[in-house]
């Protein structure tokens, strides 16, 4: 039985097809998510018509930014990256259109379901997985079950606050929150006030020999260190998977465990750290899990 999945981001929707615990014809699409939620829907549409004229598939699943109810399909909130997006009934849109069930999830929710099914967290009952790109995003798996809470928007944890002398709540929802420091995009951000052509994860890892880089990296590895930190004596998981393209930089995972450990109280230390292993191929993996279940 064939399964169509999508992983809808804010710069490309992925697309594949994925049948006996495998996935094939792997394309991205860009998403053009500034022209709003309905050209997404549109786009997505598309995506999945030129897969149909080739290939059938009884099942759909859609990995998405965003809060999402995984009960009905919708689109609970998101934020401007795709404006008017939020309230979109995508399961509803799209089952009806291609006439097979349609499961959507959190792209977040979606991945930690791909790495629990096929990754870094395979065999693990209780495990955080965290994203480090634009923002920090995360999910909760907790007795080998995603754990959503009362609105389906469980592990925000880029919304912890950590520096709270920043809060301006009213200005920015996010000001003095983790991912305003841990994040992809924070680093960045302060790396180019050093040097305006460190405008990317590789180009700054590339110069880590140069002490004045060295020590912008070793400070934002602290900032991730300490909503880690939070997360770990909140929820007391067994693993910490790590995502995103930047921790792909062996540097960042060898210094959390060196660093981590020292800052959480020794009954929370027989935690592992691992790095997620399915890349950009979670959220679509996580998909067709979970539209194999419905």
């Amino acid at each position: 039985m064939a399964t169509m999945v999508l992983d809808i981001g804010g710069t490309a929707i992925k697309s594949g097809l994925y049948t006996d615990d495998t996935l094939t014809d792997i394309k991205e699409t860009p998403t053009e998510a500034s022209l709003g939620g309905a050209h997404v829907v549109a786009r997505t549409k598309e995506i999945i018509r030129s897969y149909q004229e080739y290939h059938a598939f009884q099942r759909i699943g859609i990995s998405t930014a965003g809060q999402v109810n995984p009960i009905s399909g919708q689109i609970v909130y998101a934020n401007e990256n795709i404006p008017g997006y939020t309230g979109t009934c995508l399961a509803e849109i799209i089952g009806q259109e291609f006439g097979v069930p349609t499961a959507v999830e959190n792209d977040v929710n979606a991945a930690a379901v791909g790495e629990s099914a096929f990754g870094a967290g395979k065999g693990l009952r209780h495990f955080v997985c965290l994203t480090y790109g634009t923002g920090v995003g995360g999910a909760i798996v907790t007795d080998g079950r995603l754990y959503a809470g009362s609105s389906y928007s469980a592990g925000e944890f880029g919304a912890i606050v950590t520096h709270p002398k920043d809060r301006a709540p009213d200005d920015d929802p996010f000001s003095g929150c983790y991912e305003k420091y841990a994040s992809t995009t924070a680093l960045v951000k302060s790396a180019m006030k050093f040097d305006p052509s460190l405008d990317n994860g590789r180009k700054i890892f590339g110069r880590l020999d140069e002490p004045d880089v060295k020590r912008l990296v070793d400070q934002w590895i602290m900032e991730i260190i300490y909503g880690l930190t939070t997360i770990i004596h909140m929820l007391n998981p067994e693993c910490v998977i790590l995502g995103g393209g930047i921790m792909e930089q062996s540097y960042i995972i060898e210094q959390l465990g060196s660093l981590l450990y020292p800052n959480i109280m020794p009954s929370f230390r027989n935690l592992q750290i691992r790095r997620a292993a399915l890349g950009n191929r979670a959220g679509l993996l996580g998909a067709a899990v979970l539209a194999d279940a419905i």
